[in-house]
């Protein structure tokens, strides 16, 4: 995503949620987040929707300014550091390869409800964390598309409630389980989100967010589109990043040629490098949405892969 340059070497003052910043963790996923430099008014270095300031895209087809998805070495998101297999619930399958660590904070908490969630398969349901009652599923038309659909699943007590489909987009290239810095595919797999922010002020989450002019950004994406106003609102997906801190921080744990920064974020009528875009006001309605209470989850992929 993109990185302040007035803070680009360390997280940004974060906005406390009711209950402070979560350390929620990547669950499981491979990626490799496609190395293209965004052209980014104040942002830094990203490997997956930002990009580095001032630097052009490199061999990004099509485009003028890579698309957010995917940044190169140094971007914001980074992916988190591998974990025993199934975290704390020993008994939970192994992710796929190259996944990250389990969630967080996971002892203790009460048996996860079944999860009858449509287009999940065991594996996929094996990789969401017990405690999470929020799941946020983008399910992408096939392995190599870059239009998707986004339906925000909350779990009542009694059973999953979909809200309604919001179409998204993701990379250029689509998906994939081994994601790698420049391959303009957004990784597969299941990962927290805990960490919010954006150009514009808050518009009223609840999880932590970061409101920084390091989000601004400037060029043009693969099909020619205007990208100012991508990162108007961002929610970091915990993909080589570090649970907890600002989305524009550049902490890679499993190193930069995994890629890192990949976001959801605004949609700029175009694929993106390795995040997922929506509508600005389904960005804004899920901000509003996400209660990190409910420690959510975003489940993303090729319908294929999720149906395994």
């Amino acid at each position: 995503m993109a990185s302040s340059i007035d803070c680009p070497h360390r997280p940004c003052p974060r906005t406390p949620s009711r209950d402070g910043a979560r350390t929620a963790a990547a669950v499981r996923g491979h990626g490799r987040v496609a190395a293209y430099a965004v052209v980014l008014v104040v942002l830094a270095a990203l490997t997956g929707c930002g990009a580095v300031t001032g630097t052009a895209p490199r061999n990004a087809p099509a485009a003028t300014t890579p698309t957010p998805g995917d940044q190169a070495p140094g971007d914001p998101a980074t992916a988190a550091a591998p974990g025993p297999p199934g975290g704390a619930d020993t008994a939970r399958p192994a992710g796929p390869p190259g996944g990250g660590q389990t969630a967080q904070g996971r002892a203790g908490a009460e048996p996860r409800p079944p999860a009858l969630i449509p287009g999940l398969g065991p594996r996929t349901l094996a990789w969401i964390p017990d405690n999470a009652r929020q799941v946020l599923v983008v399910t992408g038309r096939g392995r190599d598309a870059n239009r998707s659909e986004a339906v925000l699943h909350t779990h009542t007590g009694s059973g999953w409630q979909a809200g309604p489909s919001w179409p998204a987009r993701n990379a250029l290239k689509g998906w994939t389980d081994d994601h790698r810095a420049g391959d303009l595919r957004s990784p597969v797999g299941v990962f927290t989100l805990g960490d919010a922010g954006g150009l514009l002020p808050d518009p009223g989450t609840e999880l932590p967010y970061d409101r920084s002019d390091g989000f601004a950004v400037s060029g043009t994406g693969f099909a020619g589109e205007p990208l100012a106003g991508s990162f108007d609102y961002v929610v970091a997906i915990d993909y080589n990043r570090v649970p907890g801190t600002s989305p524009l921080d550049l902490t890679r744990p499993l190193g930069a040629d995994k890629g890192g920064g990949i976001w959801l974020h605004v949609d700029h009528d175009g694929p993106t490098q390795g995040c997922v875009s929506l509508a600005e006001r389904h960005m804004r309605d899920l901000l509003r949405a996400l209660d990190p209470d409910l420690h959510p989850v975003i489940v993303m992929g090729d319908a294929g892969s999720l149906s395994r």
